[in-house]
C-alpha cells in the first residue's frame, strides 16, 4: 500500500510577485494620466516644434491660447496638416511662410487681448 502525502494547500501568489503587478499598474495609470493629460491640452506642437516664430514675448496664458489656436487652425494647401504641424514638419509646403505670417498673427492677437 502507498503512502498518501497530505495534501498541502494550494500556495499564493508569492508577495513579490504580487508588489511587482502592483508597480506595474501604477505605472501605467500613471503612464495613462500623463498621455490623457498631454491629449488634453488641445498643443500637439509647442514653441519648441514652431521654432520660426518668436513666443517670448506672451504670457503663460497667451502663450497657450495662440498655440492652442495654431494647432487648431488648418492649413490650407490640401494637405490636411494643421497650421501648426504644417510649419513644425513640412519644409516644402508651398505656403508654409503664409503659414509662418498667420501664426505670427495668432501671437500678436493673443498679446493684444
Amino acid at each position: 500500500m502507498k503512502k498518501t502525502r497530505k495534501q498541502e494547500p494550494r500556495r499564493r501568489s508569492t508577495p513579490s510577485a504580487l508588489k511587482a503587478v502592483k508597480w506595474i499598474a501604477a505605472l501605467g495609470a500613471a503612464a495613462l494620466i500623463v498621455y490623457v493629460g498631454s491629449q488634453m491640452s488641445g498643443v500637439a506642437y509647442n514653441e519648441d516644434a514652431i521654432k520660426v516664430v518668436d513666443f517670448s514675448g506672451l504670457q503663460p496664458a497667451e502663450k497657450r491660447g495662440a498655440l492652442q489656436a495654431a494647432n487648431n487652425a488648418r492649413c490650407t494647401c490640401g494637405c490636411g496638416l494643421g497650421l501648426a504641424q504644417c510649419v513644425a514638419t513640412d519644409s516644402t509646403c508651398p505656403i508654409r511662410d503664409s503659414n509662418i505670417e498667420r501664426i505670427k498673427t495668432i501671437v500678436r492677437d493673443a498679446k493684444k487681448s
